[in-house]
């Protein structure tokens, strides 16, 4: 199992990485020659968020590979394995329980996968980005 969960992390980890590659053209003619590609994604500014839509997410999610999601009430967010920041931005309420995750500082507005869903009695989410599961870790003293 934990060889899965690794090997399923890599992969989110290696995806994220291939899109930010994948932005970063750079608008050289030898690139434009190369095989066709998708278009590059545009990103729409960040809406506001409100402390009151990201309520239920706030606090640190923690997943069987030793990883984790920490959110604060304004939005902003991280995703951490060991010391290595997987992540940062800021989760958007999509409604619902669901929140799709900033991007280059953009609103990527149709990377349902790049994002988390909440359980019903939101004790636990889903991020999509990898399909496991992280429960909400009781909050620590001292930490407001």
């Amino acid at each position: 199992m934990r060889v899965r969960a690794r090997s399923t992390i890599l992969a989110a980890w290696a995806a994220a990485a291939g899109l930010a590659l994948a932005g970063c053209g750079g608008g050289d003619k030898q690139a434009a020659d190369a095989a066709p590609s998708a278009p590059p994604t545009t990103l729409a500014p960040l809406p506001a968020v409100k402390p009151a839509d990201v309520k239920p997410l706030v606090g640190r999610w923690v997943g069987a590979a030793k990883d984790y999601f920490q959110f604060k009430a304004n939005g902003s967010g991280v995703w951490v394995r060991g010391r290595q920041k997987l992540w940062s931005g800021t989760a958007i309420p999509e409604g619902g329980g669901k929140y799709r995750f900033s991007w280059n500082g953009g609103d990527p507005k149709a990377a349902s996968y790049w994002g988390v869903a909440l359980s019903e009695d939101k004790a636990s989410l889903v991020f999509a980005g990898t399909n496991q599961t992280y429960k909400k870790a009781a909050a620590r003293k001292g930490t407001g």
